[in-house]
């Protein structure tokens, strides 16, 4: 299982050791796309949907999702996030939303996964909020952009 780090030498899961590792500021950046029919994006864009303020619960829920990653996810670290911001873009020609979260902490281990939860999370909020106008919403292109801290950075842009 060379590589791998959630596997012992016998191929078993197990919750990585980052006992040794010196705390460093650790960022991460997330962002993945929704797209919706016509007349769910009018509904989101006018804020006239029946629940509320869509994208705004959608902020709400994927800060909640990224700071619940190690409850859903399950060999991450618990981390003491250090900041959690989400913003979407509205792109109106493909009637598309792009939600980026970004995670910070300092930490021993990265926050890569809280802000790919957080995206995700948001994005699903986002469907549940407007499935009764759109069920055949597509949710596409979640990928980590940008990674510091630790041994390894990584940079998409």
């Amino acid at each position: 299982m060379t590589g791998l780090t959630h596997f012992d030498q016998e191929g078993n899961a197990h919750m990585v050791d980052v006992g040794g590792k010196n705390e460093t500021e650790r960022k991460a950046v997330a962002i993945g796309t929704i797209q919706l029919g016509a007349q769910a994006y009018a509904v989101l864009k006018a804020g006239s949907s029946k629940k509320g303020d869509v994208l705004g619960v959608a902020r709400i829920a994927a800060i909640q999702g990224a700071k619940r990653t190690s409850d859903l996810i399950p060999l991450c670290h618990p981390l003491p996030l250090t900041r959690l911001a989400v913003d979407f873009e509205l792109d109106d020609e493909a009637c598309e939303v792009r939600c980026t979260c970004t995670a910070q902490t300092v930490g021993k281990t990265g926050v890569e996964m809280e802000a790919l939860t957080g995206v995700q999370v948001g994005l699903l909020t986002i469907y549940d909020m407007l499935k009764a106008i759109d069920k055949g919403m597509v949710m596409r292109d979640t990928r980590l952009l940008e990674k510091r801290g630790g041994k390894s950075d990584f940079d998409a842009l």
